[in-house]
């Protein structure tokens, strides 16, 4: 059958063309394979498409019948051929992405220009912390923080949030205000932590000037959600490691307080997820140049 669909779109070529010289150089063979494709169309049909002569090629009655349905599809699968090269060259279509809820309000800002450019590109956002069937949802890019479980889906790091320690005014009353890194080893404080379904110590490895700590903590309360822990932190529950960005209205409000100004923690890596690394759709590769660009420009926090 796919031999057949090929001499059919070479008949189509033919005819569109005038002759079978000019048919090879469209189609890039010799005359003589375009000439072969087309008798053994003729034979395989059991009548004569192509009346042939010195100076011009003309259709039978039976062949230009046959040749209509010919073109037809040629045209078609010209049609589909176009717009797959659009969808791999320009944005268009519903871009499909998923993110964390604390991530959701800067994918307005960091898409917004690319929807502007292209029209004909919509955009659905799924929010959700938690690591869900993808493909079933028909995701084609997921928004990822810290370490990734195991996928196969690919992942590309794009940027990378800073890291801050906070605790409320009223946390710190209680147990204190830790004034050096090793303060944070004290039994006295409890911790917070943003991690997914584990019962495993949470390992940090901190730094301080030529100060370096490494702990081994079991958190007081934890979850998947950066604003869940958040608002566990502002309710006085422990020390908790949060995105600058993310705590700045309420830093601001006095709900919460920064600590040890210099801690370095390690960043938070920021990953996009696809479905595969090679031929991605347009809508895919400029979705994500878009959001490294707009990372790349957010001040550190």
């Amino acid at each position: 059958m796919l031999d057949q669909l090929k001499r059919m779109a070479v008949l189509a070529t033919v005819v569109e063309q005038g002759s079978f010289v000019a048919a090879a150089r469209q189609l890039q063979t010799t005359t003589s394979a375009v000439s072969q494709q087309v008798r053994a169309l003729e034979r395989d049909m059991g009548v004569t498409l192509l009346h042939r002569s010195t100076r011009k090629l003309s259709l039978t009655p039976a062949g230009e019948r046959f040749h209509a349905g010919c073109a037809a599809m040629l045209s078609a699968a010209r049609g589909a051929q176009q717009q797959l090269i659009q969808l791999r060259d320009a944005p268009e279509g519903e871009l499909r992405v998923a993110a964390p809820v604390g991530f959701a309000r800067q994918l307005g800002p960091a898409l917004a220009p690319l929807l502007q450019a292209h029209p004909g590109l919509s955009l659905h956002l799924e929010v959700e912390d938690s690591f869900t069937d993808l493909v079933d949802r028909r995701i084609d890019l997921a928004i990822r923080f810290g370490r990734l479980p195991d996928s196969s889906w690919v992942a590309q790091r794009i940027g990378e949030k800073s890291i801050g320690l906070y605790a409320a005014p009223a946390y710190l009353a209680q147990r204190g205000v830790p004034a050096q890194l090793s303060d944070l080893a004290a039994p006295g404080h409890d911790w917070l932590a943003l991690r997914s379904g584990t019962d495993q110590p949470l390992a940090l490895s901190l730094r301080r000037g030529d100060e370096a700590l490494q702990l081994s903590l079991r958190p007081r309360a934890s979850s998947n959600n950066q604003l869940s822990l958040q608002q566990l932190c502002e309710a006085g529950l422990g020390l908790a490691m949060l995105g600058g960005d993310d705590v700045s209205e309420s830093v601001q409000a006095g709900h919460l307080l920064p600590l040890l100004p210099g801690l370095q923690l390690p960043p938070l890596p920021i990953h996009a997820l696809t479905p595969q690394r090679d031929a991605q759709p347009a809508k895919v590769r400029h979705a994500i140049a878009a959001l490294r660009a707009f990372l790349s420009a957010a001040p550190p926090g």
